[in-house]
């Protein structure tokens, strides 16, 4: 039966309605909800920020609570997406409700920061940072960082672990370089978002860590370079596989991540410490934003995947100035590609 004229009247008034309730016609921003790591907030901030003059129709909510809250909360589908250091594995994936997608953002590098009172300088090799995180060397002036740092003033005092105390991909980055050069912390420890640390005191967050660092003196901990560079904490060069004692840098992290962009796995978890680059720093690593494949909400999983979109190609410039690598171009157009499967 064909429609009357009035009964076409109405639908074409119940559409125009339509169009002018949905937010990109009526100015009502849209709230788009995330959460997880702490490692990329700077960069995230700064696209969020850069992206609503882009697409006025959205804003963005995001929670910096460590990567282990952001795989909780994306499992629970609380979020509309998830963020992460640590790429999940097979049995965190299975427990999702649905496939969930790893897409890589940028590449960053874990600095190992100090406060010991007049030095800004200081060399560890892979042995002596594993044998602080176990406890093994107790005090500054330990031979065996001693014989590193022949120019600089170490004193005899205790030396105060620090490390995370939530779920964190930054942890698990900054364990997977100690299981991958200590076949004792591989054993004792391992590597994860939460590990049982022999020794040491927690922060919650790279905000938490960094806090603690400028608070105590004699500590070392963790955090990524952006929070060292931002609180004016001293890190530490670290001796690579070359033999070269190596600053966290944007070059010496695009270093670690090169070589990985041409075997980059389809599903985009990979591991870059420890690499064999000459000018690579040690402990780095991607973080990803955790999307369903399979989006419920049209409307969100459109303007999400438009974002991702964005923040890959356009973004990608903000990167440099936060000290974050950005990523190779064979990678960018391998994430494209995993984009066009999400449905709506």
């Amino acid at each position: 039966m064909k429609p009357n004229k009035k009964t076409k009247t109405a639908l074409a008034a119940l559409m125009v309605l339509s169009l002018l309730a949905s937010p990109s016609f009526a100015g009502e921003q849209k709230l788009i909800n995330g959460a997880g790591a702490t490692f990329p907030y700077p960069i995230y901030s700064k696209w969020f920020s850069e992206y609503t003059k882009v697409d006025p129709s959205v804003n963005f909510n995001y929670q910096s609570i460590g990567s282990g809250g952001g795989i909780k909360q994306i499992t629970a589908e609380t979020v509309d997406f998830g963020a992460s250091d640590a790429a999940l594995t097979n049995e965190q994936l299975r427990a999702a409700p649905g496939k969930l997608l790893h897409i890589p953002m940028v590449g960053g590098a874990v600095a190992v920061v100090f406060n010991i009172e007049g030095v800004r300088q200081l060399n560890l090799t892979p042995d002596a940072l594993a044998w602080i995180y176990l406890g093994k060397i107790k005090k500054w002036n330990d031979p065996m960082i001693v014989q590193d740092n022949a120019n600089v003033a170490l004193p005899a005092t205790d030396i105060i672990v620090v490390h995370r105390s939530d779920g964190s991909g930054t942890s698990n980055i900054f364990t997977d370089y100690l299981s991958s050069i200590s076949n004792e912390w591989q054993s004792k420890v391992g590597k994860g978002t939460s590990v049982n640390w022999p020794v040491g005191l927690g922060g919650k967050g790279n905000e938490g860590v960094a806090g603690l660092m400028m608070q105590t003196p004699g500590t070392i901990g963790y955090v990524e370079l952006a929070y060292a560079a931002h609180n004016n904490l001293a890190y530490a060069a670290l001796k690579n596989k070359s033999g070269k004692f190596i600053l966290p840098s944007l070059e010496s992290t695009t270093a670690a991540i090169a070589g990985k962009a041409a075997t980059m796995p389809s599903d985009f978890r990979v591991s870059i410490v420890n690499s064999d680059a000459p000018e690579a720093y040690s402990i780095a690593g991607f973080t990803w934003i955790l999307i369903y494949k399979k989006q419920n909400d049209p409307f969100k999983g459109k303007k999400v995947v438009e974002f991702l979109k964005w923040a890959v190609h356009e973004g990608q410039s903000y990167t440099k100035d936060l000290l974050y690598a950005p990523l190779p171009q064979e990678v960018v157009e391998k994430i494209d590609q995993r984009l066009l499967e999400v449905t709506y």
